[in-house]
């Protein structure tokens, strides 16, 4: 079997989707959990976009051991500069530096002949080579360029020091048809092929970049880039998790298989849909909560006389488990230790403190606690803590069919101080969030509201997703609790935070990344 390395971008590629926006604490167990499944290269994030987005990249190359940690780079020398001070503290220090290759792409953006970009690319490796023990160069728009001139340039960048040569289908463009015959021309076309890896990188603007990133391992590449959950810019990117468990399934058509540890793409895909905000369809395939349920008559006649009937990846291949130790309030905390380590989670004993009083308080209120239940509360305590500026302490609301629905909301501020308001609304959410509007001053827009349950039953945690604009910022928020109202407003205050915690380390209004 060909081994096919596999290079996450969920956190540089993937943050870029719509409402995105992470900090240090939730990138950092991302990455983590990355490491956990075992993918072969993460990219970081992009150095020199700001400061926060350096810190990011530098805590997660000096933390991560068990995979190489790259960065994003234009070529620009200060920008090679920037992610070599942020990736040099790393197990492997490893950049992925570009520049667009379309005619389309190098004539409207670049305003630079095709000589120009061949020097300006030749150059960039190896003056990062200077540095840098492992170099990949990226053709961006690579499926919309000329393959003479592509040719002509990877020849050139491979010569220079480039050991992955990465061709993005940058807009979703191309066909498998069409990337198949583009990878196999180059393996026969540049003579130096033999000493550089072709990697596929592919957007999901038509549909098809999962299917296409097979097509290009059918022609010789031996890296894939993707996300988990398949999220990233526009329409998203190739999914990891579909590639994979395509490649492990067909590994007879394919003769190629990932080092991936596959029983942690569920928790991997559950822990990415919740940080990010970003639901996972039901009927997504691998993971969503659909990909193993049959419900015609047909279908679960021939799954309960033989499961190979219709059902061809086994749960517990991606970590899909029917066998779950359910705790409740009588549970110690030996048993809520075990339960957060074999969840995954490296908890530090002030966590698993924290954590478990919140178990106990669910576990009064709640007779079942679930795996799903834990690991909401360990996401909202690890991620949660990262952005504490403003914190509800107090909620209540009265409402009636016939009455306006008011709302007085307990806040305690940055300064330790404790505040309460009490306003009115159309609704009850409503009138939460005007409180709290008028506890913290300025204009709060709401421009998304989501909730979900966590698990089944009248029971069930509510988890809240929000989208603000708030003194000139937008960000997303998430809050979870028994009642939904007071997940609503934890998810209020904790986009909030989000903007003020954003202002310490502002991003610059720079064009957006896309390769």
């Amino acid at each position: 079997m060909r081994k096919i390395n596999v290079f996450d971008t969920t956190l540089r590629d993937g943050e870029q989707s719509p409402g995105v926006n992470l900090n240090l604490e939730e990138k950092l167990q991302i990455a983590s959990q990355l490491e956990c499944l075992g993918v072969d290269i993460i990219e970081a994030g992009f150095p020199a976009a700001s400061e926060g987005d350096f810190q990011s990249v530098k805590t997660i190359a000096e933390t991560v051991k068990g995979s190489s940690v790259t960065g994003l780079s234009r070529s620009k020398k200060n920008e090679i500069d920037a992610a070599w001070e942020a990736l040099k503290g790393g197990e492997e220090p490893r950049l992925h530096v570009f520049i667009a290759t379309s005619p389309i792409h190098m004539t409207h953006k670049l305003r630079m002949t095709p000589d120009q970009v061949i020097e300006n690319a030749v150059d960039s490796v190896k003056y990062a080579k200077q540095r840098f023990p492992h170099l990949q160069w990226s053709a961006e728009d690579a499926c919309r360029s000329d393959l003479d001139f592509l040719a002509r340039i990877i020849e050139k960048v491979i010569d220079a020091g480039a050991e992955v040569i990465n061709l993005p289908d940058t807009v979703g463009f191309i066909t498998q048809e069409e990337i198949r015959h583009m990878f196999t021309y180059l393996r026969d076309t540049v003579p130096n092929i033999d000493k550089a890896v072709l990697s596929a990188h592919c957007h999901d603007d038509l549909g098809m970049a999962v299917s296409n990133s097979l097509a290009a391992i059918e022609s010789g590449a031996g890296q894939v880039e993707c996300t988990i959950n398949g999220i990233g810019e526009r329409a998203g990117n190739a999914s990891l998790e579909e590639i994979a468990v395509a490649l492990k399934i067909r590994n007879d058509f394919y003769k190629a298989e990932t080092g991936l540890t596959l029983n942690e793409i569920k928790r991997t895909s559950s822990l990415v849909s919740k940080l990010t905000g970003m639901v996972v369809p039901n009927n997504k395939a691998v993971v969503g909560e659909n990909a193993f349920a049959h419900e015609s008559g047909i279908h679960q006649d021939g799954v309960l006389k033989e499961k190979s009937t219709y059902e061809i990846i086994t749960p517990d291949l991606v970590g899909v488990s029917a066998n779950r130790m359910v705790l409740g309030k009588l549970s110690g905390r030996h048993a809520f230790k075990e339960k957060v380590q074999a969840l995954g989670y490296n908890a530090t004993e002030e966590e698993i403190n924290k954590v478990f009083k919140a178990f106990k308080s669910l576990a009064d209120k709640k007779k079942e606690i679930t795996d799903e239940d834990i690991f909401a509360l360990m996401t909202e305590e690890k991620a949660g803590e990262a952005v504490k500026y403003y914190e509800v302490e107090a909620l209540q609301v009265n409402y009636g069919t016939n009455n306006i629905p008011t709302a007085t909301v307990t806040i305690q501020n940055p300064e330790g101080e404790i505040l309460q308001e009490a306003a009115t609304g159309s609704g009850s959410v409503e009138a939460v969030y005007n409180t709290i509007e008028r506890i913290i001053g300025g204009e709060i827009k709401l421009k998304d509201y989501r909730i979900q349950s966590i698990t089944g039953g009248r029971d069930a945690l509510a988890e809240v997703y929000v989208q603000i604009e708030y003194d000139g910022e937008e960000a997303s928020g998430r809050g979870t609790a028994n009642d939904v109202l007071e997940a609503s407003a934890r998810a209020y205050i904790n986009s909030v935070n989000r903007v003020l915690n954003r202002k310490k380390w502002p991003r610059p209004q720079t064009e957006k990344i896309h390769v």
